[in-house]
């Protein structure tokens, strides 16, 4: 058997964080069982779908680097096909045209609560043997409802969850084509999922009560049930579901904040999941480990600060040339000239010790390539006559040397000895001149990323 997986946003807003993770371990999954992983755009809510949306889908999954075999699938071209099967059930008696209103519907809604009964359809335009049905009005365009079986269970070992047993009793016959024709999620999902052969169905919780239904449409068509798993939600830090209220949720907002997809992705792969005491690792390890069984039945809980440590290592540990691919668009905010690709590379080695955003880290490395405006509060603190001496004997010596940090280090020490000063008597006026603040990488490695001329330019502007 070949493993099929599937994700299947609904185009109604952004990728979300718990859908990226959906995402994840379905590509995973597929990969690790050398499987077809299938994108699928559930856009049938033709009210609530928007082009925008499929956009903000499509960007968040380039990002991530989740590449899919077979996609995007829309449901919206695949009506036709719905209809046949719809239309199908309806010959076999599977389904009926059921031609109650929606103010019948609420009414008898409202009655059942009252009575403290559990919301469901009552039956009323079900075919049953021996049963007369009401007379059929003109002015109503009826939806289609499938015959839910009305005794017995429906029950599943989900991969996550368990051993899950609904009685049927408790599903009412659900609408599968509204009244306009359209087919219903429920029923689209089901016939995708059974001809586009898949077999593990790896989604949200949020799933779980539409899983009977979809199970008991699924023996209907006499088709194959997939193997479900159900992840659990993702809670907030402060253990509440995670929302905007946290945050960034979207995938591409994350960008935005200067998050590496590497981090993003290795922080949701341990989101529920687990591999021993392995907490960072590469998405070819992933692909190689990930199982369905050590996936977490309880909530996951989102922590933003080990997100951060996770993107502070990558940065710090990701090749020079990756890091400087991935910072382009957030340091052409801050740097309005032309980027030298080799200055670019000198000034991410000697900050991204630092930096935990790649937001931060371009806008620290912004003084390379343009001269910035000295912060008032360090140039007075720094600046002043016997420091503008300082640096004008220092600047004398280094015409001497070849442009090394260790050579220009080496001139620091000699000018800090002749005039019998503390190092950072000349190392803070230098960076105030030459970075526009007075904390920096050490000022010798500065200068030497620089170059002479830069260096010497610089300088000149205030001696």
């Amino acid at each position: 058997m070949t493993v099929v997986t599937r994700f299947a946003p609904s185009p109604t807003g952004y990728l979300h964080i718990g859908g990226a993770r959906t995402a994840l371990f379905s590509w995973a999954y597929a990969k690790r069982h050398q499987g077809q992983f299938i994108l699928r755009i559930e856009d049938t809510d033709i009210e609530r779908s928007t082009p925008e949306a499929v956009e903000a889908i499509m960007d968040g999954m380039t990002w991530l680097h989740l590449d899919f075999d077979e996609g995007p699938i829309y449901q919206t071209k695949r009506m036709a096909v719905y209809k046949q099967y719809i239309d199908q059930l309806i010959k076999e008696d599977k389904a009926y045209l059921c031609y109650s209103s929606k103010e019948e519907l609420e009414v008898l809604r409202e009655s059942q609560m009252k009575a403290g009964l559990k919301p469901k359809y009552d039956g009323k335009w079900r075919p049953e043997p021996g049963k007369s049905l009401p007379p059929t009005p003109k002015n109503i365009q009826p939806v289609v409802r499938f015959k839910n079986p009305t005794s017995g269970v429906v029950s599943w070992h989900d991969l996550v969850k368990g051993e899950i047993t609904i009685a049927n009793e408790e599903l009412d016959d659900l609408v599968i084509a509204r009244g306009d024709g359209t087919p219903t999620y429920n029923f689209c999902v089901v016939i995708d999922d059974w001809e586009m052969k898949v077999t593990h169905v790896i989604r949200g919780d949020d799933h779980i009560n539409n899983t009977p239904r979809q199970i008991n449409l699924l023996k209907a068509l006499n088709a194959n049930i997939p193997a479900y798993a159900h992840l659990s939600m993702i809670l907030g830090d402060d253990g509440q579901k995670l929302s905007k209220r946290h945050g960034a949720v979207s995938v591409m907002q994350y960008f935005d904040q200067g998050y590496l997809p590497e981090a993003i992705l290795n922080y949701l792969a341990r989101l529920g999941w687990s591999h021993g005491d392995d907490e960072i690792f590469s998405m070819t390890d992933f692909c190689q480990w990930f199982d369905l069984d050590h996936i977490t039945s309880s909530s996951a809980q989102f922590n933003t600060e080990k997100l951060d440590w996770l993107n502070s290592h990558y940065i710090k540990t990701l090749p020079l040339d990756r890091i400087s691919s991935a910072i382009e668009p957030y340091l052409k905010k801050v740097v309005h000239t032309p980027i030298d690709q080799n200055l670019l590379i000198g000034a991410i080695d000697i900050h991204r010790e630092r930096a935990n955003h790649l937001t931060n880290l371009a806008k620290d490395i912004a003084y390379i390539f343009e001269v910035q405006k000295p912060n008032q509060q360090d140039f007075e603190k720094h600046i002043n006559a016997e420091a503008l001496e300082l640096i004008k004997s220092f600047q004398g010596s280094l015409n001497k040397i070849d442009w090394t940090k260790e050579a220009i280090h080496n001139v620091m020490n000699e000018v800090v000895t002749l005039h019998a000063i503390k190092f950072p008597k000349l190392a803070m006026p230098l960076r105030v001149l030459l970075t526009g603040i007075a904390q920096s990488p050490s000022i010798d490695a500065v200068m030497a990323i620089l170059g002479r001329d830069e260096t010497m330019k610089r300088l000149n502007l205030y001696l």
